[in-house]
């Protein structure tokens, strides 16, 4: 069986499946009716790079290194100048995906660095067409150089100037470019009959947001509705691609997000979380609970519902599953099988932890959350009009001053208070039971916890992409400064 990810930056309430009012994702939504939509599935951190980090591990951030340690529970990422990224010893599904004869392609965005050791061709996969950053920029080229493009080994331009996002318009055809190489590359191992796994990992939808021409305008929802749209019709279109070619039946397609929408770009290139708390960089649900859907034609009943707690995690294990292999028995994976919740409509009882660089802020049990920790951004950013919370603020709750809650954590019923408006009475009996229950798992976790060496905490100029594999040939070369490491800043 062939596996295809499919991960973006949307939130839960960007889709009609999910309540979306403008319903502008047919072809999403019919991918749901045709397969199984996940309601209480999550991401591994509210930003992308540990997110990316987790799927491709089945590990948790702060096992697999993709966290800080610099100032308490801070959000982190891969920016240019950042000199960690995914650790050798960290074994990649691709790797595994190998010994079972897969062939393995990543289209879009990596984010577990750009050093020439954190390469994903070094890491499992056989191709790559995408870029080892976000879309950020133009920049000058004398203190920051745009993001490069790969094809394979080598980059073969950058954003802006070969690989054109007109910032004024938010036209680009950077989607469709994605869309070509994902059908193409189904079609070659389809036509030599080899199982793939394909990880579509493009981010329209990430501020600055970007549509192609024939998308401009066409959503109500604005530029990022146009991206949203594009999205839509990309996925049909692939979807479409395997059932023309007769392998629908032998594909396992997962599509779902690496955070929650960005609040903070909103209204204007900003998604919807639906009903849930904040958003993107915040361990509330907007931050955290993903839009997923699981489609696999002839196995996957249609129009299933689960309320499966899932994780991006699960994509290791179970991609691992349908291909007959065991994950790693040397290492704790946090990720689970979903197979038996997917075919037979089982429920695992499993938690949900919710992590901010190496403090864990909030678990999920069943249906209550308990927050340890609560934190928004602080008063000196929010200040600065970065807001990630925007018109939500929950008294003692959307805090902007990191507080702690280890002795009585808030506690909510997420089926009556999806939004996390009222935190449960700590008199109640309700609040003893459930708060019994999840110490318990609490202090589980935390006794077998085994902290990997941070990546994110060394940032330096030097390492930025001033000369990427083949920039002699486009003769675009740049001098990079004297390597200066310094402690990086995280602000969130």
């Amino acid at each position: 069986t062939s596996s295809g990810v499919f991960l973006l930056q949307m939130g839960w309430g960007d889709l009609g499946a999910f309540g979306e009012p403008s319903k502008e994702t047919p072809n999403l939504d019919q991918m749901a009716a045709e397969g199984m939509l996940f309601l209480d599935f999550y991401t591994a951190n509210p930003l992308c790079s540990p997110s990316r980090a987790a799927l491709l591990t089945g590990r948790l951030p702060v096992r697999n290194g993709f966290y800080t340690t610099n100032g308490h529970a801070r959000n982190a990422y891969t920016p240019q100048d950042i000199v960690g990224g995914i650790p050798d010893s960290e074994l990649l599904l691709p790797e595994l995906l190998k010994k079972a004869g897969y062939v393995n392609k990543i289209i879009g965005k990596w984010h577990l660095g750009h050093r020439p050791q954190f390469h994903p061709l070094k890491h499992g996969f056989d191709e790559w067409f995408g870029s080892p950053n976000c879309h950020f920029g133009p920049y000058d080229n004398r203190e920051r150089p745009n993001i490069p493009i790969y094809r394979d080994w080598e980059m073969i331009g950058r954003y802006y100037e070969d690989f054109k996002i007109d910032l004024k318009t938010g036209e680009a055809n950077l989607t469709q470019l994605y869309l070509q190489e994902a059908l193409d590359f189904i079609s070659k191992q389809q036509a030599s009959q080899q199982p793939f796994f394909l990880y579509w990992a493009i981010d329209a939808t990430h501020a600055p947001v970007y549509a192609s021409k024939q998308f401009l305008g066409t959503s109500q929802r604005g530029l990022y509705g146009d991206a949203v749209r594009e999205i839509d019709d990309s996925v049909g279109k692939i979807l479409n691609h395997l059932q023309q070619l007769g392998i629908s039946e032998n594909t396992f397609v997962f599509f779902t997000s690496d955070n929650g929408a960005a609040l903070i770009s909103a209204p204007n290139q900003g998604g919807s979380n639906g009903p849930f708390l904040c958003g993107k960089q915040t361990t509330f649900e907007g931050g955290m609970r993903e839009p997923a859907i699981a489609w696999w034609p002839g196995h996957i009943p249609a129009g299933r519902v689960s309320h499966q707690l899932g994780s991006v995690m699960d994509l290791f294990s179970t991609s691992l599953s349908l291909a007959g292999l065991q994950p790693p028995s040397d290492r704790q994976i946090d990720g689970i099988d979903l197979l038996p919740v997917i075919l037979q409509g089982k429920l695992i009882d499993r938690p949900i932890f919710y992590y901010r660089g190496n403090e864990l802020m909030a678990v999920r049990a069943g249906l209550y959350k308990a927050h340890y920790w609560t934190w928004s951004n602080s008063w000196e950013e929010h200040g600065k009009g970065i807001d990630f919370c925007p018109g939500q603020n929950v008294s003692g709750v959307t805090t902007h001053t990191q507080e702690e809650h280890t002795h009585l954590p808030l506690l909510f019923h997420l089926g009556r208070d999806p939004g996390e408006k009222f935190p449960l009475s700590f008199a109640s009996e309700e609040y003893q039971r459930a708060m019994g229950h999840i110490s318990g798992l609490v202090q589980q976790h935390k006794a077998t916890l085994v902290p990997g060496q941070p990546q994110l905490n060394v940032c330096d100029q030097a390492v930025m992409n001033w000369s990427p594999p083949g920039c002699e040939k486009l003769e675009k070369c740049l001098k990079a400064p004297e390597s200066d490491p310094k402690k990086c800043s995280w602000p969130h």
